[in-house]
């Protein structure tokens, strides 16, 4: 594994992580469940018709993408408008990933840029960055475009807009991301992909997805990049 995600990493010149997974836990202090319910409120107050299993759905995002499927920009709008809220909010009490931190701040000392690349907004980004003394290692942001949520990951533009950014190939990019919209996406935009596994379970289904590389802690990256630092 090491070996194989050395020569990876060697081989490219950015590292662009998702967010919510390999840098921190966004919804740690604010339940992601809680948020789905007040996003399904706001569905009810624009008397959107709702399925049991939209009305009970424990992921906001997953609320978000199934709101593209009215066809009414106004609802997509507002509950857009208070994802974001609740996300800024959020960000506030997250929780960073062991070794997040580490990865990010190795990846720029071996000499290559880091970016973000997330279905959450890049206010929330930025900000958690910020409070964590982290947005100087990091750019661009890219989060997911306003009130059109048929263009997040797996959409491989936000991982292109983020390549461009860079000036990089595609293929001297890699994508670091604990889902398989990620891994997907990165394929779409012919950009590598490594697959935190943070939950058993994923390892398998990242492989099948072609997942070049697959790691359950972020630490065997911060590792390899350690060793890859000049002297």
């Amino acid at each position: 594994m090491s070996v194989d995600l050395g020569r990876l990493l060697g081989s490219v010149g950015a590292v662009l992580l998702d967010f919510d997974g390999p840098v921190c836990s966004i919804f740690a202090g604010y339940p992601a469940p809680l948020v789905a319910a007040e996003l399904v409120d706001v569905l009810r107050q624009h008397d959107v018709d709702l399925t049991p299993d939209l009305a009970s759905e424990p992921d906001p995002l997953e609320v978000l993408r199934r709101t593209g499927a009215t066809g009414d920009r106004g609802v997509r709008r507002a509950v857009e408008d208070a994802l974001r809220a609740a996300e800024r909010l959020a960000a506030e009490s997250a929780e960073p990933t062991p070794y997040g931190r580490e990865v990010i701040v190795a990846a720029r000392q071996a000499g290559l840029a880091v970016a973000v690349v997330s279905n959450n907004s890049a206010e929330a980004v930025s900000a958690y960055l910020a409070a964590h003394r982290l947005a100087g290692h990091v750019s661009p942001v890219v989060g997911r475009a306003y009130a059109e949520p048929s263009r997040m990951k797996p959409h491989p533009e936000p991982i292109l807009q983020a390549v461009r950014a860079l000036g990089m190939a595609p293929g001297r990019c890699v994508l670091v991301g604990d889902s398989l919209s990620d891994i997907d996406g990165a394929r779409s935009a012919g950009v590598r992909a490594i697959g935190y596994a943070n939950r058993p379970p994923k390892a398998a289904a990242f492989r099948d997805a072609g997942a070049d590389v697959v790691i359950n802690s972020m630490g065997t990256i911060a590792s390899v990049l350690i060793d890859m630092q000049p002297l």
